[in-house]
């Protein structure tokens, strides 16, 4: 009798080399599907603008209300800030909201009416829906007796606003730069962060740099009389803005020149001009006003400052690229007025700067750009225009500056700002 056969079971064996071929095409079919959705929930987005009108019944309308940095003023738009923030960070837009910035206050028969930019981040696609949710919610929101802020029923939805314009909107305020930073001794000074001082701008001629300058206005400079000694015509001047002279960020033709009428080249007084751009600038992070001081706004001696500027690095040398910062200190004009110094030739009109030691100074090159110092919060102010002095850090030979509060009400007069 025969056995029956004993069947071999015939398996296919998987090699080792197939296993790690198909993990690796899994691990990467996932990954480009991960990375596509995160392209699309995250790098897709853009950043959208909506301006708001609301009302504020429980407030009467102040001047101060419209005085920039004022105390009354800051302190509504945190509050106003605040309540915005709290509205949309526990809404179902919370991952989509960045910030709300009070652009205006107006008096209004109901009390007071506060004009607000909301920003956003979501995908364009999405856009007209992300709007109607945050239509929604400031309707729902400020219909609550919770909030002290109110829908504008002249204006009550949102609008939509050019990202340049909002940009614009949220860097109208002046004076904000560089956080104030700690004193370091360089005695050349040392190159400015971009967005560290966003009114500075070079004045040039046929491309070259000639002096500095100040943005007060979307469209005005204050800068030293003494940059146009040799060229007068505005048809020769050039204004650029950034960081460096070369590869600048913008750059404007200059329209008119306003020198005091009682500046003399063979004298230092009275030393300021105002420059009118051909076309105003759009303030951004980079580019924007610094604050002009009322003329009772007092620096005492010994106060810090920075003067900033492409000056050469010491006296009679090249002009560097990059912006550059050097922290000062204010003198008594009646130190700078001792023989050895500069014998009573510093006025009323002008403000000494620097070390009697020497050691950090503006130089050839820096005329005509700005002194400052940061006030309250590190809002900065336009005290001084470079103007003159012996030599470049010169031991018992400073820095002299047009005193900018000495003649608030002649830049008023040309410019009214």
């Amino acid at each position: 009798m025969y056995q029956p056969g004993i069947l071999e079971r015939r398996t296919h064996s998987v090699r080792p080399w197939m296993i790690v071929f198909i993990t690796t095409a899994i691990v990467l079919t996932l990954a480009i599907i991960i990375g596509l959705l995160v392209y699309f929930l995250e790098y897709d987005q853009t950043t959208h603008y909506y301006q708001a009108s609301l009302q504020i019944p429980s407030i009467d309308y102040n001047p101060d209300f419209s005085v920039e940095h004022s105390r009354t003023r800051t302190d509504l738009k945190q509050k106003i800030n605040n309540e915005i923030n709290k509205i949309f960070q526990r809404s179902s837009l919370n991952h989509h909201y960045i910030r709300s910035h009070v652009v205006n206050f107006r008096p209004n028969n109901h009390g007071l009416k506060a004009d607000i930019l909301l920003k956003f981040k979501f995908t364009s696609k999405n856009a007209g829906t992300m709007k109607r949710q945050a239509d929604k919610i400031v309707h729902e929101n400020m219909k609550s007796d919770e909030s002290f802020l109110k829908i504008d029923t002249s204006l009550p939805y949102l609008r939509e606003v050019n990202g340049a314009q909002a940009e614009h909107f949220l860097n109208s305020c002046c004076g904000l730069g560089m956080d104030y930073p700690l004193m370091e001794r360089i005695a050349q000074g040392q190159v400015a962060e971009p967005a560290a001082w966003p009114w500075q701008a070079s004045l040039q001629v046929d491309g070259t740099h000639f002096c500095g300058a100040s943005l007060i206005s979307e469209a005005w400079l204050l800068t030293a009389a003494h940059c146009f000694d040799t060229h007068k015509n505005p048809k020769l001047w050039m204004a650029s803005f950034g960081t460096t002279l070369r590869s600048p960020l913008i750059r404007r033709k200059v329209q008119s020149i306003i020198v005091h009428e009682n500046y003399a080249a063979h004298k230092h007084e009275d030393d300021i001009a105002v420059v009118e751009l051909s076309t105003p600038v759009l303030f951004s992070e980079n580019v924007h006003r610094v604050c002009l001081p009322d003329a009772t706004f007092n620096v005492l001696p010994r106060s810090k400052v920075f003067v900033t500027g492409w000056g050469a690095l010491k006296a009679s040398g090249p002009f560097p690229n990059t912006l550059r910062q050097v922290e000062v200190e204010v003198l008594h004009n009646d130190v700078c007025n001792q023989v050895n110094v500069y014998g009573g030739a510093v006025s009323s009109g002008m403000i000494c700067a620097g070390f009697l030691s020497g050691e950090r100074d503006a130089c050839e090159g820096d005329s005509g750009g700005p002194l400052v110092i940061a006030r309250d919060r590190n809002v900065w102010y336009l005290i001084g225009i470079v103007s003159w002095g012996i030599g470049c850090g010169k031991e018992n030979k400073p820095g002299l500056y047009t005193r900018v509060t000495h003649y608030r009400d002649w830049i008023k007069s040309k410019t009214n700002i």
